[in-house]
């Protein structure tokens, strides 16, 4: 690293986290429990903006409106499996200082990289466009203004909040973790308000149901809106050049570390999915308005049942996810591509390119909340093609080492594959068989 860069460093705190991180690892850190574990968070925190962007706020909405608690089991089903499988991305970055595209481009057949590739950049257009629309959804609720001046404003505001990781990672984990702090702390306001019926939600919370085909598509959409493709290739890409250690010791301290960050991470991500769905089944499906299936609809019927209040709170919650979720999903779009295809552009034209689907939907007048279903569909089939590689390379002992998957993880996490494939069959079935 070249002076100005140390400097810059240094003025960010970029480079105290990792001092301090390496006293931990050595074991020279006199500092307390906590104190020794705040280097270590945020990658997770990144990664899991993907589990709180707007296509979860529409799929988990319609799936509380139209069914009730029903299919609250698969927020927390999906929530595990995230849990374990950014674990393993995680610590494929860790223990190889190689992204998951990287160790496909250097392990797979030139073909299948390109097909691969070519594929999850469709996921990472159908990412965007999720994140993109609803965070444009959020300024034009809040503000009234048209949606296509939204769209431009939440253009010119994800630029800035990417302008940071010049100044090192610690600023924009901050402000990334920020938002989800808003998010999270809308929901707490709003699941006051609400009073749901915490039986009943305790009870589908661990029962497993569907009520009809319509229920098994909006389950593949919850979980492809949870468990993502795209958040997958971007921790590993976080966690491989972080914080560097080579000593199989360190190694295994350092995950353990990280391991607490995915904790973290994925069980706040996980109650606040929760908490959309429980909004949604005990204030529209218990008044019988099953059929509010927008954001829109659901801002607008939040107030006669909850209050003003509540509707700004959405409104807010809904524009944070989508500022926050945007940013990483241009980060993650700019790792997929240099990871397999071995170049880089620069993310502001990246950024550019990604608004183009985003601003045609917006133009011809598509309705955003069923755009965003769809597009959760589309990164549900692309999961495959994430996870299958990643169980592959992080069972490889060669490749990881001391961090390689244990057999049991690798029975769950191939256990979680075959789910998650047979799901994406099913619902070809439905959608493809004769009514």
């Amino acid at each position: 690293m070249n002076a100005s860069g140390t400097e810059l460093q240094k003025k960010t705190g970029t480079e105290g986290t990792v001092e301090t991180a390496m006293e931990v690892l050595s074991g020279q850190s006199n500092k307390g429990r906590f104190s020794r574990l705040l280097p270590f968070m945020g990658p997770a925190f990144i990664a899991s903006v993907a589990y709180l962007d707007p296509g979860n706020f529409a799929t988990n909405i319609q799936g509380g409106a139209k069914f009730g608690y029903t299919l609250l089991w698969v927020i927390v089903a999906s929530n595990l499996m995230a849990i374990l499988i950014q674990t393993l991305s995680a610590k494929l970055g860790i223990a190889t200082g190689l992204n998951l595209a990287e160790q496909c481009r250097s392990n797979f057949p030139r073909p299948l990289v390109l097909v691969m590739w070519a594929l999850m950049e469709i996921v990472a257009m159908a990412t965007d466009l999720a994140e993109f629309l609803g965070a444009a959804v959020g300024f034009y609720l809040l503000f009234g203004i048209p949606l296509w001046v939204a769209g431009i404003i939440t253009a010119i505001v994800t630029f800035l909040v990417l302008g940071l990781e010049r100044f090192g990672f610690r600023p924009l984990e901050a402000v990334i973790t920020m938002l989800i702090g808003i998010v999270a702390l809308s929901y707490l306001v709003e699941t006051v308000l609400e009073r749901p019926e915490w039986g009943k939600v305790l009870y589908h919370a661990v029962v497993p149901q569907f009520s009809g085909a319509e229920s098994v598509l909006l389950a593949t959409a919850i979980l492809g809106a949870t468990v993502m493709p795209h958040a997958i290739y971007l921790h590993s890409a976080l966690t491989q050049g972080r914080i560097v250690v080579r000593d199989p010791v360190q190694l295994r301290r350092l995950f353990r570390y990280e391991l607490v960050d995915v904790l973290v991470a994925m069980g706040l991500a996980s109650l606040i999915n929760a908490a959309m769905l429980i909004m949604a089944a005990s204030t529209f499906n218990k008044h019988g308005l099953t059929e509010i299936g927008t954001l829109e609809g659901a801002y607008h019927t939040l107030e006669p049942l909850l209050g003003r209040g509540a509707s700004s709170v959405f409104a807010i919650s809904l524009l944070a996810s989508g500022l926050s979720s945007s940013s990483v999903g241009t980060m993650a779009g700019q790792v997929i591509m240099q990871g397999f295809l071995k170049k880089h552009i620069p993310i502001w034209i990246r950024r550019l390119v990604t608004i183009i689907p985003s601003l045609v939907v917006i133009s011809i007048g598509l309705d955003p909340t069923r755009t965003l279903v769809l597009s959760q569909v589309v990164l549900c089939f692309g999961l495959p093609f994430a996870i299958i590689p990643l169980i592959m390379f992080t069972g490889n002992k060669k490749l990881m080492g001391t961090l390689v998957n244990r057999p049991l993880t690798t029975l769950l996490s191939t256990i979680v594959a075959a789910l998650i494939v047979a799901l994406n069959l099913y619902l070809v079935y439905q959608i493809f068989s004769p009514r």
